[in-house]
């Protein structure tokens, strides 16, 4: 049975690196699912859940990837992104703390009208919410 080999690499090294039957990604266009023999692609993606499943009915992983690229040449597909966290490593309460944090952010950006601010806040709130939703999975 043909699969990918999947890989996450962060700044800080790879994240994630398995075999799977089918992984499903978020791009600007949309979901994308890729299975083995997908078109080669070089694609963005949005701050999302990964959905991994890995090979011969091993389950499922989840990671929290916090946008980047995906390249999927042949078998191999590599996301390249700022930061992701796989479920099990979720920290709930620090993402709870993170959110918290990026709502306060946001409230204070709308306030003064600081539209950078509020961008970044925005951001920041979107990241912890990823996390939290992996983190519970």
């Amino acid at each position: 049975m043909a699969q990918l080999t999947v890989q996450v690499v962060t700044p800080d090294g790879i994240r994630y690196d398995h075999h799977a039957s089918l992984i499903t990604v978020r791009t600007p266009d949309g979901e994308m699912g890729i299975l083995p023999g997908h078109i080669n692609l070089i694609a963005p993606l949005n701050v999302h859940q990964m959905k991994i499943n890995r090979s011969h009915q091993e389950g499922v992983d989840w990671v929290a990837v916090n946008g980047g690229i995906i390249e999927v040449n042949e078998d191999q597909v590599t996301i390249v992104a700022d930061s992701a966290e796989r479920a099990r490593d979720i920290d709930l309460n620090r993402a709870e703390r993170a959110k918290e944090r990026a709502e306060r952010a946001l409230e204070k950006a709308q306030t003064t009208q600081n539209i950078d601010e509020m961008r970044r806040a925005e951001v920041a709130l979107r990241r912890a919410i990823n996390r939290i939703s992996v983190g519970k999975k």
